[in-house]
């Protein structure tokens, strides 16, 4: 009745403001968020073996954040959080569920036959998302990239969840494959001129010689997904050039398998030289030069930025456009991904057990960029401690319209320099019901806690402080054991039971 009663009032309150919007003529905003991309994996944060030029000038140009976390350290909650405004312990999806009862869902094959196997556990009917909320303050609504929010014809699906388009994939299992047989245009397959491949058993064959490049030609296709949710992204700018849109651009980059355009990998090859290729050892499709792909995708990405930008100009609507950027959590540990050797994490460790499905800093502290030409001052910095669930407020008090209740608080004021304005969160709260380990985590302030290990038993917290020890080394609960029951405490008020049993402890 509660969600009913806000569809209903936002709905009233839209018509209001879509007359006010031509007065007022307010920004079109556009998401970007990548897959897998570190903290430290673009050069204004510090990466140096990656280029990243179209990025960096957005941090020129903007306001970036060095205390910005995601809503998880993997993928689909990370995204349940961001559209919904609910933290992990309030949020419906708490880990990714594939919903294997359903049959061979890891079966490329089967999927292929049976869309039914496709994709994630679903957000639920009419849930109050981003996009939906958008809508109501008269926006047109795009998402591009990948969703993993809900199967397809679920009540998951991104056009039942606020977003009149849709290209691209619908499962982030299919999303491992950059050649994929098929993507998603709004509730429609669209095939492609690739053959089914299953990125997770196609391997070189035992007499091929891993340094011979020619060995790697099957597992690069005719039509690569990036390139086609781009056209279709760049479409959609157009169609609504004259009226205020969001965009979020989901781009499942840089995300394994590692899989670029070959222009970019040969550049990459000139700049690192020969190294040792990736049999597939680790997962996912073997690669001949891992270092120099995986760099390869970041940066045609950013060339893709660059090409928006210039979009934007074109049509003459950047200076009222806002653009944010950041990453749906820290980087990876496998794939032929080699986080350590790029310092993905830069101040933070990036090795397994510290990053992408781990809660340290190296897998939920994230990038954030926001630019907003005569808005936001250039190259400016902020420390406002910030998640993914303060994106639906903040977007709200960006559309002046009411927002619907959340876990979260707008930065806007941060954003146009009001410091004094800006509320603070009490805390950041993150769970993340893993099937083999599962953990919590709590940031207050400067003290961080984490409890690690719950699904063997574990029930002991660890603290850090986090204005001296950002590689969280040391552990000093014994000596803070006040700081350590506040937290507890907190951890406590934080966390609702989720009705799906795959996501309780």
């Amino acid at each position: 009745m509660k969600t009913t009663n806000l569809l209903i009032g936002l709905s009233t309150f839209a018509l209001a403001t879509h007359v006010q919007a031509k007065k007022d003529n307010p920004p079109n905003i556009i998401y970007i968020i990548m897959d897998d991309l570190g903290y430290g994996d673009i050069g204004c944060y510090g990466q140096e073996k990656i280029e990243t030029p179209n990025i960096d000038l957005l941090y020129q140009n903007g306001m970036h954040f060095t205390q910005h976390y995601s809503g998880s350290p993997v993928s689909a909650p990370a995204r349940c959080v961001l559209m919904t405004g609910m933290h992990s312990g309030h949020a419906q999806i708490r880990a990714n569920d594939e919903m294997a009862s359903r049959g061979s869902v890891s079966n490329c094959d089967s999927m292929y036959v049976h869309p039914y196997l496709e994709g994630q556990s679903p957000l639920k009917h009419n849930t109050m998302t981003l996009g939906r909320m958008m809508q109501s303050a008269g926006y047109k609504t795009g998402c591009f990239g990948k969703w993993g929010l809900g199967y397809p014809g679920s009540d998951g699906t991104p056009n039942k969840q606020g977003f009149d388009s849709f290209y691209g994939y619908n499962c982030q299992r299919q999303a491992h494959n950059y050649y994929p047989a098929f993507l998603y245009k709004n509730e429609n397959r669209v095939y492609l001129d690739n053959p089914v491949i299953d990125p997770h058993s196609c391997k070189l064959t035992s007499d091929a010689d891993p340094r011979d490049a020619g060995n790697y030609a099957r597992f690069t296709q005719k039509e690569y997904a990036n390139d086609l949710i781009f056209d279709e992204l760049i479409t959609f700018v157009d169609e609504n050039r004259k009226t205020p849109f969001f965009l979020m651009w989901t781009t499942p980059l840089p995300h394994v398998s590692l899989q670029a355009p070959e222009r970019w990998v040969e550049y990459y090859v000139k700049k690192f030289g020969d190294e040792k290729p990736y049999t597939g050892t680790a997962g996912y499709l073997p690669c001949r030069y891992p270092h120099a792909t995986y760099a390869a995708m970041i940066s045609y990405f950013d060339e893709q930025i660059g090409k928006l930008v210039e979009k934007l100009k074109a049509e003459g609507i950047y200076d009222n456009t806002l653009i944010m950027f950041t990453s749906d959590n820290g980087p990876t540990f496998n794939g032929g991904s080699d986080s350590p050797w790029f310092n993905s994490g830069g101040p933070f460790k990036s090795q397994y057990g510290w990053g992408k499905n781990f809660v340290h800093e190296g897998g939920i502290r994230v990038p954030a960029i926001v630019c907003w030409p005569g808005k936001i001052k250039p190259g400016t910095a902020t420390d406002h401690i910030s998640g993914f669930q303060d994106m639906m407020p903040t977007l709200a008090e960006i559309a002046k319209i009411p927002c619907p209740p959340t876990d979260g608080i707008s930065f806007l004021p941060t954003l146009l320099g009001e410091r004094k304005k800006q509320k603070q969160h009490e805390y950041l709260y993150w769970e993340y019901p893993d099937p083999s380990v599962g953990s919590k985590a709590i940031r207050m302030g400067k003290w961080k806690g984490i409890i690690d290990n719950i699904r063997k038993g574990n029930d002991k917290m660890k603290l850090y402080n986090l204005e001296t020890d950002l590689k969280e080394e040391n552990d000093i609960a014994q000596q803070h054991p006040d700081i350590v029951m506040k937290l507890a405490e907190l951890i406590k008020q934080a966390h609702t039971e989720p009705e799906n049993p795959k996501f309780k402890f």
